[in-house]
């Protein structure tokens, strides 16, 4: 994890689920919260690899929410249908992490502006970004800007739409690919650990950074 010195910060970024907004982590937890029966040889290494691709094409814009169903539950030979597909992928957004938006009015307060990059699709999209995300300056959503972390390009891209420099940003992910892909950006980037205190894990980025808050 590398630091560089605070006046050289202006916008934190914030990737979404892990870092903001709590997720479900595997299959058979959304399909609880979903009530729908996980039939758990789908949540093989095997099934996740076969689903990936249309996951990716799902997060880049390049599948609608009703494609990316049917094509998914096409995977199952008809175990699973693409109305309960859709239910599970619903419940896959939990909730905002206590403190995270404390802690972005406190960022404001300290006169650096915010962001967010987030791998998502348009079904969660529209939850998230008339919540947490709307209160960042800069949101920016892999499926709308047609490319994925840890893409070298969804950093550029996020860099021409914001107007900031590499060394200006400061970015939170809970992935350690999406932070390897920053830092080959030039960010300076720090990995949270989804299973705790998201806000007081930034809160200790900042301040190691010279940031108070």
């Amino acid at each position: 994890m590398s630091q560089r010195a605070a006046p050289a910060l202006r916008c934190v970024v914030f990737d979404l689920g892990g870092v903001l907004v709590r997720i479900c982590r595997t299959w058979q937890e959304a399909c609880a919260r979903a009530g729908v029966h996980s039939h758990d040889d789908l949540a093989t290494p095997e099934m996740i690899a076969a689903r990936r691709p249309l996951r990716d094409a799902y997060e880049t814009g390049r599948l609608s929410c009703d494609e990316f169903f049917a094509a998914v539950a096409a995977t199952t030979d008809g175990r699973v249908s693409p109305w309960e597909f859709r239910r599970v992928h619903e419940a896959w957004v939990i909730g905002e992490y206590p403190g995270v938006r404390d802690l972005i009015a406190a960022i404001h307060r300290a006169g650096l502006s915010t962001g967010v990059l987030s791998n998502t699709n348009h079904s969660h999209w529209q939850d998230l970004a008339a919540g947490v995300a709307s209160l960042v300056h800069h949101p920016h959503a892999s499926h709308l800007l047609g490319v994925a972390k840890p893409d070298l390009d969804i950093y550029r891209a996020f860099e021409r739409a914001s107007g900031f420099e590499p060394a200006q940003v400061l970015f939170f992910d809970d992935l350690p690919d999406n932070i390897g892909g920053a830092g080959a950006a030039g960010w300076d980037a720090a990995l949270i650990d989804h299973a705790g205190d998201t806000a007081a894990q930034m809160r200790d980025a900042l301040h190691a950074r010279g940031v108070r808050l």
